[in-house]
């Protein structure tokens, strides 16, 4: 089983409440976690994208580093440990992600990865003029898939024309070429964004928990199976992790009483203009009175494993039996800390750790 981490690039990482130190995101903070990251033998790191926050007490979101750029930083910091920046499809052209993934490939000796974000977040796009119109939310994948056609063939071929009511591209050029064809991940959680990654992607996270898990697992396998592809499954979990079961349902309980309730606001109102069912954007409008095990909100609706290191693990090798993941994708309460946790006091009684093994080679995933 592979470990990556999602970094927190956004303001106060991925945790909507006001029981927990609130920061700036900085390059120097991603920087180390990653590297700590590397050190400790994970396999993927990956940064987020959002051009408007949630505000609300903690101005959740509201100063986002750039992925592309914060990736480029993290490619010249590090040697083993795959980067996956993020694109959200309304905001960059596909001649321009393909140019960038290629020159952090270059910088990273091809370890440069892309994860496909389509968007729900219409507030996002609406103050810089970029949303056309709602029936976006039904078109997205459509356009994802044209995307990422126009985008493996720029990295394979190096020239490209292509032309449809999504891109008008005339004998396009993009040079140099990736050094290794590109891992596409992306977060397909609604029936429609989990065929598009079984068609085109490499790799879909999930957040999911109890039954819910395997079931998109084999749901994916099946949909994959299709277009004659294998496609694996990583699921997102928020780690809390102490000395104690007792002291880590604490820091949760607390994490949710103390919820950021006008930021939570924000997410459940964009989230519900999505047309698009069963999505990521339904695990927030649901999540509010759904407990840490299964997505609360103030975990941005990933779920909690919560409890002693021991019990931590435990837990980890559980969900990786269970449901028969290819791995996982973590967050923490407090990075660095929760990191260097989980590798001296978590690892040392996981049974599923791969950690040793790093990074998947883009070469070697089935096209």
């Amino acid at each position: 089983m592979k470990y990556g981490i999602f970094l927190p690039n956004g303001s106060n990482g991925y945790i909507l409440s006001k029981a927990t130190s609130l920061y700036e995101p900085t390059f120097e903070h991603n920087k180390q976690i990653t590297v700590e990251a590397e050190d400790l033998g994970f396999n993927m790191v990956l940064s987020m994208m959002k051009y408007r926050g949630f505000g609300g007490e903690t101005g959740y979101w509201d100063s986002c580093l750039e992925s592309f750029t914060l990736m480029a930083g993290l490619a010249a910091e590090t040697k083993k440990i795959d980067l996956f920046p993020s694109v959200t499809l309304l905001a960059h052209h596909p001649a321009i992600v393909a140019r960038m993934v290629a020159t952090i490939d270059d910088i990273s000796d091809g370890r440069c990865g892309l994860n496909v974000v389509t968007g729900w977040n219409k507030p996002e796009y609406t103050q810089m003029g970029m949303w056309k119109s709602d029936d976006y939310y039904d078109q997205r994948y459509q356009l994802a898939r044209d995307y990422v056609s126009v985008l493996k063939e720029l990295w394979t071929e190096g020239y490209c024309t292509y032309k449809n009511d999504s891109f008008d591209l005339e004998d396009c050029a993009c040079f140099p070429l990736p050094k290794h064809q590109p891992m596409i991940v992306a977060a397909g959680q609604s029936p429609a964004g989990m065929r598009f990654v079984a068609e085109v992607g490499d790799r879909n996270f999930v957040m999911a928990s109890g039954a819910n898990l395997p079931q998109k697992v084999r749901e994916l396998k099946a949909t994959a199976s299709e277009f004659g592809r294998e496609v694996g499954t990583f699921a997102c979990i928020q780690i809390v992790s102490a000395d104690t079961d007792q002291e880590a349902e604490a820091i949760t309980s607390r994490i949710i009483a103390e919820a950021d309730k006008g930021a939570i606001a924000k997410v459940i109102a964009s989230a519900t203009l999505d047309t698009n069912p069963a999505g990521s954007s339904e695990q927030m409008k649901t999540g509010l009175t759904r407990p840490a095990a299964d997505g609360n909100i103030a975990f941005m609706g990933m779920p909690v494993i919560y409890g002693s290191h021991q019990r931590v693990a435990e837990k980890l090798d559980r969900v990786a039996e269970e449901a028969d993941i290819d791995g996982v994708m973590l967050c923490f309460t407090d990075y660095l800390k929760g990191i260097r946790d989980f590798g001296d006091k978590v690892m040392p009684h996981l049974s599923s750790a791969s950690l040793s093994a790093g990074p998947v080679s883009a070469a070697k995933v089935p096209a």
